[in-house]
């Protein structure tokens, strides 16, 4: 097989390049993406999002010709074309599937008889055969399930997991017809270690991945209800949350800021897709809501324990320690801080950012916002610990705090001495 399929990934951010690194190790693969800047510091070994080793990315084209590319007509000869791209919600969270309609008239500029096209963004059941499908069959000329095939497998991919990497964590896989399922599942199989599921159809590996991450998104709204509930009753959350995992099957998530491109994203997929049917989804809606206000509920907090230790919170100097959506990762899509830093703003505070991940050229164009990558030496009213980044915990946070009255709110509960608030 391995001499005759040829691999087009089209998109080579966060899901697509590592997907391509490893298919390259067994199959003729090429990388296409819209940004020379990417395809050029991928070309010299360079990841910029951290995902994939340089040293591994070097080998991937040193020693099995790995290509990136921003020319359409060096994937022409391919016969196998995923589809990697991002799938946002716009500024009223409706989906957005501007990225994959370009990506499918991409593949259809390209595309022949016999070829397969596989989608790995997560969208909500019927995308791949209603939404995109007919888009390659409008620019190829050819007709689906006849002249070409399609399938789709969910990325599963952790942003700055270095444990669970691609090859790590079981596929979901799925085809267009019974034979073509087998296909694709052989091709995924036979590079993915964890191993493969093919779904009897595209639309149940759709959902399938769309309740994937609804699911975490409910279940960590739950604990953040929980969290404010405490809060007003003077209890400790993570003291409670320690208890109660002793029970066997207690889900041991933990409150926090959800954000990132696919748990505060996909509900929003799933909800469109119930709506579309007759149906009002409320508690996935609830737990996004819930989810969407803890940024300017630590805000908040902070700016009642600085009004209750007589600190004037009208130029108060604000330290907001991390600013990505995760830890240890420099992935600042959807992150959560920025409803912090917003709130503190609108409070008058003077809020500096420091995360030693963020890349502030690229936070300062998605965000507005200047990012220190290097801590600051100078005093601040209240620190706050917004992303648990390994360079956080051993920090020295009387350094930088003023000496009598101060505030220290620590969102991720990772701090050792003693902090005023905590999540």
């Amino acid at each position: 097989m391995s001499n005759e399929i040829k691999i087009a990934v089209i998109g080579l951010g966060y899901v697509g390049l590592p997907l391509a690194r490893l298919f390259s190790t067994k199959y003729k693969t090429i990388g296409f993406d819209l940004n020379q800047a990417r395809v050029d510091e991928l070309m010299v070994g360079v990841d910029s999002t951290l995902e994939v080793e340089n040293a591994l990315l070097k080998e991937a084209i040193d020693k099995y010709g790995l290509t990136c590319t921003t020319y359409i007509e060096d994937i022409r000869e391919c016969n196998f074309y995923v589809v990697a791209v991002p799938t946002p919600v716009d500024r009223n969270n409706n989906p957005d599937l501007r990225p994959l309609y370009e990506a499918s008239k991409t593949v259809g500029k390209v595309i022949s008889k016999g070829d397969i096209v596989v989608y790995e963004s997560t969208v909500y059941p019927g995308v791949t055969e209603d939404e995109c499908i007919p888009v390659v069959e409008k620019v190829s000329g050819l007709k689906y399930n006849e002249d070409f095939f399609a399938g789709y497998s969910p990325e599963r991919v952790n942003p700055g997991d270095k444990k669970h990497t691609v090859e790590k964590i079981k596929k979901v896989t799925s085809g267009s017809t019974p034979e073509i399922g087998e296909m694709v599942d052989e091709v995924y199989a036979s590079v993915i270690t964890a191993g493969t599921h093919l779904a009897p159809t595209i639309k149940v590996a759709e959902a399938a991945k769309v309740i994937e991450n609804s699911q975490r998104d409910i279940n960590i709204a739950f604990v953040n209800e929980l969290a404010k509930i405490f809060n007003k009753m003077d209890i400790n959350t993570q003291d409670v949350l320690a208890a109660a995992s002793t029970k066997w099957n207690f889900l041991p998530f933990k409150p926090g800021l959800v954000g990132g491109h696919c748990i505060g994203v996909d509900p929003y997929y799933l909800a469109q897709a119930a709506q579309r049917n007759g149906y009002n989804p409320e508690i996935i809606l609830a737990g996004r809501r819930m989810n969407d206000s803890m940024g300017e509920y630590v805000a908040d907090q902070v700016v009642k324990l600085m009004l209750k230790k007589g600190i004037q919170v009208l130029g108060s100097k604000v330290l907001v320690l991390g600013f990505t959506f995760k830890e240890n990762c420099p992935d600042v899509r959807n992150t959560k801080v920025i409803d912090i830093v917003r709130t503190l703003k609108e409070y008058n505070a003077e809020v500096t950012i420091h995360d030693p991940w963020a890349n502030p050229v690229i936070a300062k164009h998605e965000y507005g916002v200047d990012i220190l990558n290097e801590l600051p030496k100078n005093k601040f009213d209240a620190v706050i610990l917004a992303v648990a980044h390994k360079e956080f915990i051993n920090i020295d946070i009387s350094s930088i705090t003023m000496d009598m009255k101060k505030v220290i709110y620590d969102v991720k509960g990772m701090l050792l001495e003693e902090v005023d608030g905590k999540l």
